[in-house]
């Protein structure tokens, strides 16, 4: 007896109208999960790392890439990331502000040397003074480690 199966283009219809419905259930639950996903999340960092380090995954990124293509990359751009880009941006702005203020804090609290005439070698010395001080404190903020 042949199965019966929807269409593909019926199977998104359905998808779209029951999970537009659903958006507050989700919004509700995905947001009560953050403390599990947190601690089930950490706890996989290992898993993770041997799953994208096994040579039978080789290739599979670039694979998906290329079977995507640009064309569905710029639809997901203009369909989707063009309408959101302002409100992520928008939502984002704490996390942004708390996340650049160390590295704000750093730059402010050197005292760089005079600098050069353009060209001069010794201005190099500046930007490796910043490097460094970037850089320190992004491994401080990590706990030590690079």
């Amino acid at each position: 007896m042949p199965l019966t199966v929807k269409s593909a283009s019926a199977s998104a219809a359905k998808l779209v109208q029951r999970a537009t419905g659903a958006a507050q259930d989700y919004a509700v639950q995905a947001e009560a999960a953050g403390d599990k996903w947190a601690t089930q999340t950490q706890g996989a960092d290992g898993n993770f790392f041997q799953a994208v380090s096994q040579s039978s995954v080789r290739g599979r990124f670039r694979a998906g890439v290329a079977k995507a293509g640009a064309a569905k990359f710029a639809r997901g751009i203009r369909d989707k990331g063009a309408g959101r880009y302002s409100g992520g941006v928008t939502a984002g702005q704490q996390d942004y502000a708390q996340g650049v203020e160390p590295y704000l804090q750093t730059l402010a609290s050197l005292n760089l040397p005079a600098r050069r005439p353009r060209g001069d070698p010794q201005n190099y010395q500046r930007v490796n003074q910043v490097g460094a001080a970037l850089n320190a404190k992004r491994i401080a903020l990590l706990g030590g480690q690079a």
